[in-house]
């Protein structure tokens, strides 16, 4: 392969990487219309996973369907979307730290003669990234999200007064009542939660978009179609939910409750891992595991397009972040 050609590939590319500024605004728009779209899809998966219906004669696993069924019946349509401010108030920073974090660690890696990026280092790249993004912002969001998913109240009853209001009173009241360190628990987990999922889907995704422009060699050096890239994001987001769903259970269960005095994260993990086991089955490691590829798949679905998209377009304008200001 010459230079070239290694060089013009969905892996190794000599363009420029995008600037900080263009990640900041399409890494952000791309993550608020993936947050809106397919948040009530994470509420029921959380639902799923903190469920404990035993194996017992007669008690059929509650699915999907009937568990959101069941909490709009109770809780309202608005009950799908709790958790959903934690989200929002973090998806911005959070896209922007994977995409910029992703492009220096992949430019790190790459060949310094070529500029040639293997699909090892693309994956190396991603699994960075994930941990990145998992340890600045997306565990602190998480654990909130979570309180607020798992609050039980009706939202049609003004007399069911929840213990946590909103996000930012979640958030305070996880501090005042547990400390700062609250907001880290179950970060080992989400760090490799995060980083097994964006290894697999930037390698994925970027060995997909590689195929594509060599077979439509028009599209080489050139932005691929909207449909395309939706389908090679929906692919690419597939494989890490199925990959890594018992970290992904066991780290919802241990961000829900509070910590026992004197426990250490190991003891705690692996008495939440016991427990699941002996109480209700190695299934459940993969409760919620339907919602969670329904939720993850088509959102790196929209969130590859929309911020493919708004990169061209930005990128098209000649946006740079100069002096402070952005200036087209």
């Amino acid at each position: 392969m010459s230079t070239k050609s290694a060089q013009g590939n969905g892996n190794g590319n000599s363009k420029k990487p995008p600037s900080a500024a263009v990640n900041l605004i399409a890494g952000g728009g791309a993550g608020m219309m993936e947050a809106l779209v397919c948040h009530p899809l994470d509420t029921v998966k959380v639902r799923m996973q903190l469920s404990r219906r035993a194996r017992a004669p007669g008690v059929k696993p509650r699915g999907f369907v009937a568990t959101g069924a069941e909490i709009v019946k109770k809780e309202t349509a608005l009950g799908l979307y709790k958790g959903l401010g934690a989200v929002l108030g973090g998806i911005v920073p959070k896209m922007a730290i994977r995409f910029t974090s992703y492009e220096w660690y992949k430019q790190m890696l790459a060949d310094k003669e070529t500029g040639h990026v293997t699909s090892k280092a693309t994956f190396l790249a991603g699994l960075s990234a994930g941990v990145t993004e998992a340890v600045a912002v997306v565990n602190p969001m998480e654990v909130v999200k979570i309180r607020l998913q798992a609050q039980y109240h009706s939202l049609a009853d003004p007399l069911d007064a929840p213990k946590y209001r909103s996000a930012p009173h979640a958030l305070f009241t996880v501090i005042k009542e547990e400390g700062f360190s609250a907001l880290y628990r179950g970060v080992s987990l989400t760090a490799l939660r995060q980083g097994t999922n964006q290894a697999a889907n930037f390698t994925a995704y970027s060995e997909l978009k590689a195929a594509l422009q060599r077979w439509q060699p028009e599209y080489a050096d050139a932005q691929l179609p909207s449909y395309q890239t939706t389908v090679i994001g929906l692919i690419s987001g597939a494989v890490g939910p199925f990959s890594n769903a018992p970290i992904d259970t066991i780290k919802t269960r241990l961000q829900k409750t509070r910590a026992e005095p004197g426990q250490s994260a190991v003891s705690r993990i692996m008495a939440i891992a016991n427990d699941m086991f002996k109480q209700e089955g190695a299934r459940a490691f993969y409760k919620g595991i339907t919602p969670r590829v329904m939720r993850v798949a088509p959102g790196q679905a929209v969130t590859f397009t929309v911020y493919e998209f708004l990169k061209g377009k930005l990128e098209k304008s000649n946006w740079a972040f100069v002096g402070g200001s952005f200036e087209e």
